[in-house]
């Protein structure tokens, strides 16, 4: 469970806000920097896609958000969009590197 500052105004929560989106974004960057490298390791597009990875992920983190005491709801949408763009992302990439091989 992660300690939340009490906040005295809409200020203060826009302030806490922005410092965890600042966090968050470092974070995909990073994540998206591993992406990138995946797309090395796989064959094909289906490899890419891996529908039962997706669904293993997704219950891992929405055990994670129970556990940390987040929305699981919140959490599953949160992360089936990230990993469909993530997707996107790949696929690219891996489209751009089969293409020079």
């Amino acid at each position: 469970m992660v300690s939340i500052i009490e906040c005295n105004s809409i200020e203060d929560v826009r302030t806490n806000i922005d410092r965890i989106d600042r966090q968050i974004v470092s974070l995909l960057s990073e994540r998206g920097a591993y992406v990138n490298q995946a797309a090395r390791f796989k064959k094909t597009t289906d490899d890419v896609k891996a529908p039962q990875r997706v669904e293993q992920v997704i219950a891992k983190v929405t055990a994670l958000s129970q556990e940390l005491g987040a929305n699981p709801s919140v959490t599953e949408q949160v992360y089936r969009a990230m990993i469909s763009a993530f997707i996107h992302a790949e696929l690219v990439e891996h489209t751009a590197l089969n293409n020079h091989s």
